[in-house]
């Protein structure tokens, strides 16, 4: 259709048809709607203001240029986001699909925890293997294989942000998979270090990316909670299981623990193929370049494509977030120092409790691995507990109860139980680990150390992704390699201070540590609203959903725009 005002070879907004909208204006076009295709600005805005235009009836929620002063040169930008409704929208998804995106990320992180200590059991054949003496490089394999953790979440969680999470997390897990598959056939002690090293790179992703994925398709900050405690659930279980795994399999050849960790990872990746993206401006950043093609109008956008890229961007910006939240926001900072700790001790325990086992119990390689599983139940219940306060919340909310309205009730009050019960299993662990005292003693003391181990991981990393959303991924990995540097370093020291304190005094050790950073979720509940008021980061969040509320109350006057130069509304369909 062409303008009675145009010539044949401008390009008219008024009067472009968006596809298959089915409609065109038909009012007549004011000045600023003539505006032809121009090599400058690609805005070409004179103010800089937007207002939103229509939804049409493909559920493109579109917003142009509304200059205070009409540059008949420029054509303005489009910048398209989700209508309301939309179910393109990961929050709008079906049950049924987040579900299927939960289990995913469920069965990657699995993969990711359970390949972390599958040497555990293996150690002996190893050594024997590659005739390693020295106690310090057996425990490298566990080791490198968290420093990769430190390594990967960096990388993996900002470009999640910016390129969506779906390939990132299929290309790491693809790469996972090699490096499982390479460490079965190591030639030499040197080269399985490395493997290990790369294999723990690449695992990382999930444990980085998942929280945020679940913050793609949960907005309500409850269902979300509950998708966090089945993750966290995921990622003690998976370490728990290992030792058994590998202590049994290891006796035919070590080998064979691997090629048990390739098969299930060639398994999950199966299901990791079908993963939808999540990421919503990913999403909509594909629905532009489809727009683009399909209309030849090469100023439609999506938000993320104007946001800066390039090198100097992605090193000085999306990269080093992490380390920034890390530096400069109180709440990452001492979540990261919690969690660390908590984290190193729960990896020490896979040198310490061969000595209290094999030491002192005599179990065999195989059996020694079975009291983690004592964890795994622990994190289990855990998970049930996390639940039952939740349902707790939800009816206190309904019935106004003053502290359900506070932020930092949420979640907190759980590592507030959970930090005691960590610390009464370490000194359970060590003073009951006697000769004359039964193996089930000290065994059950796994479970309140799964419980309070998983109840500080919930409240903490909930908590962190409630506080920043959109930025949780960063937040995630900057969590992520904290614990990670923690758990690869403190398990070295793990033997010489039980060899030298002994396995009572060596676990209270541990136990007067995590007593003192108990302290830390009640500083959160007393402080927690000064700190996210005066965060840079939270400042830009909530500045975000400003603007996000003021696109929704628009899209209700929309309905009729005025055509100024008319003076008469024009009903946009």
């Amino acid at each position: 259709m062409q303008c009675f005002d145009c010539t044949p070879s401008a390009s008219c907004l008024a009067h472009r048809e968006l596809p298959a909208s089915g409609h065109t204006r038909k009012t007549p076009p004011t000045a600023k709607d003539h505006a032809p295709e121009s090599n400058g600005n690609p805005s070409g805005l004179v103010g800089g203001a937007t207002r939103q235009v229509t939804n049409n009836q493909r559920g493109y929620q579109l917003e142009e240029g509304d200059p205070a002063v009409p540059d008949p040169r420029k054509k303005p930008r489009i910048i398209i986001s989700f209508p309301r409704g939309d179910p393109e929208n990961p929050y709008n998804w079906s049950k049924g699909r987040k579900i299927f995106v939960l289990s995913i990320g469920i069965v990657a992180v699995l993969n990711s925890t359970l390949g972390s200590s599958l040497p555990s059991g293996a150690v002996r054949y190893l050594a024997e293997y590659f005739e390693v003496k020295s106690q310090a490089q057996l425990v490298l394999p566990i080791s490198l294989f968290l420093v990769g953790y430190v390594l990967g979440p960096v990388v993996f969680a900002p470009l999640s942000e910016s390129y969506g999470r779906r390939w990132i997390m299929i290309i790491t897990f693809v790469f996972f998979t090699i490096f499982t598959m390479v460490c079965a056939v190591a030639p030499n002690w040197p080269s399985f270090l490395v493997f290990r090293l790369l294999c723990g790179i690449t695992a990382s992703s999930p444990i980085a990316v998942v929280g945020g994925l679940f913050a793609d398709i949960y907005d309500d900050p409850i269902t979300r909670g509950r998708a966090m405690a089945f993750f966290m659930a995921a990622t003690t279980c998976g370490p728990a299981l290992a030792p058994a795994i590998s202590g049994f399999l290891s006796v035919l050849t070590w080998r064979w623990t691997f090629w048990a960790g390739l098969i299930t990872a060639g398994a999950s990746l199966m299901f990791l193929l079908f993963m939808p993206e999540t990421y919503g401006p990913a999403i909509l950043k594909r629905r532009a370049q489809r727009m683009r093609r399909e209309t030849g109008n090469p100023n439609i956008f999506a938000p993320i494509e104007l946001e800066k890229k390039g090198a100097r961007q992605m090193i000085t910006i999306t990269l080093t977030r992490p380390i920034r939240m890390i530096l400069f926001e109180a709440i990452v900072l001492f979540s990261c120092l919690y969690l660390s700790i908590a984290y190193a001790i729960f990896y020490l325990f896979f040198q310490a409790y061969p000595l209290v086992f094999q030491g002192v119990y005599g179990f065999n390689i195989g059996t020694a691995g079975l009291p983690f599983l004592a964890i795994g139940v622990g994190a289990f219940l855990s998970t049930a507990i996390f639940i039952g306060w939740d349902s707790a919340l939800i009816r206190a909310k309904k019935t106004n109860a003053l502290w359900a309205q506070i932020e930092e009730y949420r979640r907190l009050p759980l590592a507030c139980i959970g930090g005691p019960l960590y610390v009464i299993s370490l000194f359970w662990l060590g003073w009951t680990a006697n000769s004359n005292i039964h193996w089930i003693v000290p065994i059950l003391s796994g479970i309140p150390f799964g419980i309070g181990f998983m109840l500080i991981f919930m409240a903490l990393l909930n908590y962190v992704t409630d506080a920043y959303e959109i930025f949780a991924a960063s937040a995630m990995a900057a969590t992520s390699a904290c614990r990670s540097i923690f758990g690869a370093i403190l398990p070295i020291a793990a033997r010489p201070m039980y060899q030298d304190l002994g396995i009572p005094w060596a676990s209270s050790l541990l136990g007067f540590l995590s007593l003192a950073m108990c302290i830390i979720p009640f500083a959160f509940i007393k402080y927690g609203d000064r700190i996210r008021a005066n965060s840079k980061f939270c400042q830009e969040l909530r500045e975000k959903k400003r603007r996000m509320q003021e696109e929704k109350e628009k899209e209700g006057s929309d309905a009729f725009l005025p055509d100024e130069e008319m003076g008469r509304t024009s009903p946009l369909r």
